[in-house]
């Protein structure tokens, strides 16, 4: 059964975690006509520096379920094993990974009212879902630490019969459900994207349309993404 917030967000932040965003601009996600929320943060440098240096050892990334009262950094690490670097300096990227994906966690669980988070940390060298789609899913939440951004469409520029029709390839299917290209919007960095599902209560004939990005050359993409268990 899923679930909805049913206290206030609380504005604390397991230690080292990043105060640089304002937690209670999560809930907006709740109002009805809202399929997504862009919470824009500043990129912190040590993270990207330390995924650029690791990625190629993490292989496909790591799957995990945790309480979040159990997903304290020391616990990820345990059950992640992210790769260590040899200097101190950048090691601080891992330091600072870790407090960050216990951060959004705990804010994350506390926001869902649920009492266990599916956590997936992966590694990609193409996009995984490139045609866009929407999630059979409640509430969503990604982060992308390294590459770029998930991508999706606004409704203003969607003709969403396109959604349920059959098209010869993705190309086909794109040129119809586009109405013009700019309405294709990219999260930035290190922003975190709430995304509405088809499960979400209410929402059975709705849900963003969104896609993964593409990756170009050798370039990897690490992204968060979290999903609330009941």
């Amino acid at each position: 059964m899923l679930g909805t917030a049913t206290m206030p967000l609380k504005p604390a932040y397991p230690p080292g975690g990043q105060r640089d965003f304002n937690a209670m601009d999560l809930l907006s996600i709740f109002e009805p006509d809202r399929q997504i929320n862009v919470i824009a943060r500043p990129a912190q440098a040590a993270i990207i520096r330390y995924l650029q240096q690791v990625c190629g050892r993490m292989g496909a990334g790591y799957r995990l379920a945790l309480r979040p009262d159990l997903a304290t950094p020391a616990r990820l690490d345990s059950e992640m094993h992210l790769p260590d670097v040899p200097d101190v300096t950048d090691a601080r990227g891992k330091e600072a990974l870790l407090a960050d994906i216990s951060t959004l966690v705990s804010l994350y669980a506390d926001l869902m009212d649920c009492h266990k988070v599916g956590i997936r940390l992966e590694v990609l060298t193409h996009a995984m879902c490139p045609r866009f789609h929407i999630d059979r899913t409640g509430i969503r939440l990604l982060c992308t630490y390294l590459g770029p951004g998930t991508e999706w469409l606004e409704a203003a520029f969607c003709n969403s019969k396109a959604l349920t029709a059959r098209y010869a390839d993705t190309d086909a299917f794109h040129q119809a459900l586009i109405l013009h290209p700019q309405g294709v919007r990219q999260a930035p960095a290190q922003a975190l994207v709430l995304l509405k599902g088809s499960m979400w209560q209410g929402n059975q004939q709705a849900g963003i349309v969104h896609r993964s990005p593409q990756i170009t050359g050798t370039a990897n993409r690490v992204v968060l993404a979290l999903d609330a268990i009941w």
